[in-house]
Formats: structure tokens, C-alpha cells, sequence
């Protein structure tokens, strides 16, 4: 049914991705005293829609680029199958980015018309990670996309908007966040190392290597609880936060070394739902810190 294969062009299991950051810095922002809900609801709301759209264009310049081909290893490709048509998601693509603008105008109120050149660049790099002359994905430089963007520019917005400033714990939080952000990419291009190289994608997984990709998807989690240590170290039992995250963590990579193809699908979204729920547990100890 159509309305499925739209359900899964969204790609509702990168999600958590777009949203961890903006959860994340709204507790930062309450452990300051300073959180507000209004601007973090807007933050939450243009992370979403920011994501479908990156997500939606990747799809259908993936299908243009001929990146993407029938029956391969990764999630069902609805414009690839045949599904949905190319200009419809086109259409999807460019409305949800639209909307996402929309949405990011709202903040302005909260932090000025400096806003719109940070706005912009995000509504760039949405498209430029599958569009434009050099796709950021084909190049290798997605992973530092996906640390920018989903990691250092959300919390760092997000928490700006609701405090007025910028501090060294949250620039610590935002690399946390970009760091387990890019474990997600880096599953999804193990499984699709093969693939990538026969149409010619340049990931980090093709240029480094499986083997390289596995070590640092561990290395990223280790390192991304050292840089959310502000917050966890606080009180004693804080550290039930970052202990849950590495047996999660640490349990996802184990089956990660073990799988191919098309049996790493749930373990992408494994992936993100440890980023999730660590976000969650550490932005309630920053609440009550």
C-alpha cells in the first residue's frame, strides 16, 4: 500500500537521531535554570521535520543518482520499487522543507534574525547530504554532516534559544550526541558497504574498511558518556545512566560483528533507540541535578 511505503521513506527509525539533541539540551538547559518549553517545542518540531526532509531527498537522489537499486540489502526504497514516484517525493521533499522553515521562523522571536543564516545552512546541508554537484553521502563526509548537524548545531541552538548563551557542557553534550548520531550512519554503511562500492558511494566504510568502521562505532559510544560526564558524575547514582547505555551499547555492537545485510536493519534502529534512551536518563539527571 502506498501510504506504507511513505511511513517507511520517513524512516521513522532515524528519528530519535534528529530528536535526541533537542532533548538533550532542554535538560542542560533545566539544570541551568533557564529551560523554556515554547522554543524547545519549536526545536523539537524543526529537528523532525529538518530529518524526513534529508530523509526524503536521500531517497529520491539516491533513485535520480542511481545509487539505489530493486531488491537491495537496506530498508524498502519506495521510489526505487516503484512505489511512489519520483516527483512525488520530490514534491514531499521540497513541502516538508517548507514546513520545516516555516516552523524555523517562529524561533526567531526567541533568538533574533541571526538565526536565519544558521536556518539556511541547515536547509542545505538537509538536501547537500544527496544533492548538488558532490553529495556529502558519496564523499565520505556524511559522518561529519550527521556530527554537525544532528550533534553540535541542534543542542547548541537548542540550548542557546532557551538560556541566551553557550557553555563548555554543552558543546560537550553536542559532540556526545553528533558521536552516536554518527553510529547510526555507520551501521547503515557497514550493511550497505557493497552496495555503496558497486555505485561508486565513497563512505568512510568503503575507504576504511569494515573492520575500522566496527572499532570505531564502539570507540564513539565509549566516548560519548567521557563527554556527557558534567552531567552524570554530579551524584553517585547518576551513573546508572551511562552504565545502561554501555551494556546496551556494547550488547548492539556484539550482534553488529555477527550480521550482514539485511539482518543489521533492526540493529540500526537498535542503535538509535540506545541514543534515545541515553538521552533520556541523562536529560532527568540534569533536570534534578
Amino acid at each position: 500500500m502506498k501510504w506504507k511505503s511513505w511511513i517507511e521513506a520517513t524512516r521513522l527509525h532515524t528519528l530519535p537521531v534528529s530528536s535526541a539533541g533537542v532533548v538533550m539540551a532542554s535538560g542542560y538547559a533545566a539544570m541551568h535554570g533557564s529551560f523554556r518549553w515554547l522554543p524547545a517545542l519549536l526545536c523539537f518540531v524543526f529537528a523532525l521535520l529538518a530529518q524526513i526532509t534529508s530523509n526524503y531527498a536521500n531517497e529520491y537522489y539516491d533513485y535520480k543518482n542511481g545509487s539505489d537499486k530493486k531488491g537491495r540489502e537496506g530498508f524498502r526504497r519506495g521510489v526505487t520499487e516503484g512505489d511512489i514516484t519520483p516527483a512525488a517525493m520530490r514534491r514531499a521533499t521540497f513541502g516538508t522543507l517548507a514546513l520545516a522553515c516555516c516552523v524555523g521562523c517562529c524561533l526567531i522571536p526567541f533568538g533574533g534574525w541571526q538565526l536565519i543564516p544558521v536556518g539556511v545552512l541547515i536547509a542545505v546541508f538537509a538536501l547537500a547530504y544527496s544533492a548538488g554537484p558532490i553529495p556529502l553521502s558519496r564523499v565520505g563526509l556524511g559522518d561529519v554532516a550527521v556530527l554537525l548537524f544532528f550533534g553540535l548545531v541542534p543542542v547548541c541552538l537548542t540550548f542557546y534559544l532557551q538560556t541566551g548563551t553557550i557553555t563548555e557542557d554543552v558543546v560537550c553534550g553536542s559532540f556526545a550526541i553528533g558521536l552516536m548520531g554518527v553510529n547510526v550512519l555507520i551501521v547503515n554503511n557497514y550493511r550497505d558497504r557493497d552496495d555503496d562500492l558497486e555505485a561508486g558511494k565513497r563512505t568512510t566504510v568503503v575507504r576504511f574498511g569494515k573492520k575500522t568502521a566496527i572499532v570505531a562505532y564502539l570507540l564513539f559510544g565509549y566516548t560519548a558518556v567521557v563527554l556527557t560526564a558534567p552531567v552524570w558524575a554530579v551524584r553517585n547514582w547518576f551513573v546508572v545512566a551511562p552504565i545502561a547505555y554501555l551494556l546496551m551499547h556494547r550488547a548492539t555492537w556484539g550482534r553488529i560483528r555477527r550480521s550482514s545485510g539485511s539482518a543489521l536493519n533492526p540493529l540500526l534502529g537498535a542503535t538509535a533507540r540506545n541514543m534515545l534512551i541515553y538521552t533520556i536518563l541523562l536529560t532527568i539527571c540534569a533536570a534534578i541535578a
